[in-house]
């Protein structure tokens, strides 16, 4: 059975090699659901369901958008995440990426907990990388167009889109939540689809 396997990973019939790699590509495509969501606002809403009604999922109701960050800044977030992100990946050391987080991101996750649920990426990132990489140098497409919803009173920034990386692209979902008057990470989730 060992031979077996090595023969099939590391065997000279180019034939399997390239259908065992479109089979990890499609794996990643497929979402490979490795645990790679941190939605600390779906668990925040779901924990506080029961005890108030005041939570939306919606965007903020109100047409005062100075609360609103700047397009540049929802860029410059976006592109820092992503980055972080990026870095993390490539040197498998998410202390960085864990400390600029949210403090509810912190309390809910440790840098572990962090780590080990994108082990899969960092595990591939020899298909992963150059996406991320390229990734870090595009500008994203949002869609929907980002927003504010609020939640137990608090405002929470939603980023969602994707970046256009060859051969497959990149989605995220970011969400921020402000503390300080800093937009902290509060939602991590990427896809390579």
């Amino acid at each position: 059975m060992k031979t077996f396997i090595r023969n099939l990973f590391f065997g000279k019939d180019n034939t399997l090699s390239g259908t065992l790699a479109i089979a990890i590509i499609a794996f990643i495509a497929l979402g490979c659901g490795c645990g790679k969501d941190f939605d600390l606002a779906k668990m925040m809403q779901n924990a506080n369901s029961n005890a108030s009604n005041t939570s939306s999922d919606r965007p903020s109701s109100t047409s005062d958008d100075s609360n609103m960050p700047s397009r540049e800044l929802i860029d410059a977030m976006v592109a820092e995440t992503t980055a972080d992100f990026n870095f993390a990946i490539t040197t498998n050391d998410f202390s960085d990426m864990y400390q600029k987080a949210s403090p509810n991101f912190q309390a809910t996750y440790t840098e572990q907990e962090f780590k080990n649920a994108f082990k899969d990426f960092v595990d591939k990132k020899r298909m992963t990388g150059p996406i991320l990489s390229k990734a870090v140098s595009m500008e994203p497409q949002y869609s929907p167009e980002p927003f504010i919803r609020t939640q137990n009173g608090q405002e929470i920034l939603v980023v969602q889109g994707k970046y256009a990386t060859k051969p497959l692209p990149m989605t995220f979902e970011y969400e921020y939540i402000n503390r300080d008057g800093d937009w902290k990470l509060l939602k991590l989730v990427i896809r390579i689809v």
